[in-house]
């Protein structure tokens, strides 16, 4: 069977984001995010996803400031984050998370890989990149620091779909949102093709056809457990 998650990165990161990540995931295939947890607008994010039973919700943990610096004890300073992060991810969604991962993919790092490995692995949660689901990064819109809208239209997506998923469950990520003057990072114009696209009404019948199932964090455990018997 071919599982697949939609996972909508960086809740919480300003209001256009996380208006488009709730439309994405109420119009559109989206059924995952993941939340920031220190921004001026977690606390709004987290409030949306409370009352959105469906929308499963992990933590993305951002380290950007410490991996960045090599000032002081870089282990013990990427252990108090991680662990006051998973700590402020309970108190904003009342809950643990439903999965992990990071901004910008830092986990990669070796230096705070183990960390987030041992987190992970004490709740029983799935890390990026590093659990039975498969990661599947290539709808994006930069490249090489170029934009290419070419590669998140409804064209490439369901070139995306009926092509590279497979048995198993696969997590798709994406960056849908809306531009607004609180988040000023390079990756704008992308975002809202992402959110058009995702919201494409051809998905679902696409989706269908290819015996994909769409399944979120939520359904995790649940199918691991199923594909093991």
């Amino acid at each position: 069977m071919k599982y697949l998650i939609v996972n909508g990165d960086d809740f919480g990161a300003s209001p256009g984001i996380n208006r488009g990540i709730l439309e994405a995931h109420q119009y559109g295939i989206l059924t995952s995010t993941s939340l920031l947890v220190n921004t001026p607008w977690s606390e709004e994010a987290a409030s949306f996803g409370r009352v959105t039973p469906l929308l499963s919700v992990g933590l993305h943990f951002d380290l950007r400031e410490i991996v960045g610096t090599t000032n002081g004890d870089i282990d013990r300073r990427l252990d108090e984050a991680v662990k006051e992060q998973f700590s402020r991810f309970e108190d904003l969604m009342h809950r643990r998370p439903t999965h992990v991962d990071s901004h910008h993919n830092l986990h990669r790092d070796r230096r705070v890989l183990p960390h987030l490995l041992q987190l992970a692995q004490r709740y029983g949660l799935c890390l990026r990149e590093h659990s039975p689901v498969r990661y599947f990064s290539t709808f994006y819109g930069q490249w090489g620091g170029k934009t290419h809208l070419e590669q998140i239209r409804p064209e490439s997506l369901t070139h995306m779909l009926s092509r590279y998923i497979r048995e198993g469950v696969t997590e798709l990520s994406c960056h849908p949102g809306y531009m607004d003057s609180t988040y000023s990072t390079g990756y704008g114009v992308e975002r809202e093709t992402e959110l058009h696209t995702l919201c494409d009404p051809t998905f679902r019948p696409l989706l269908s056809a290819c015996a994909i199932r769409l399944v979120s964090y939520h359904d995790i455990d649940q199918i691991l457990a199923h594909s093991a018997v």
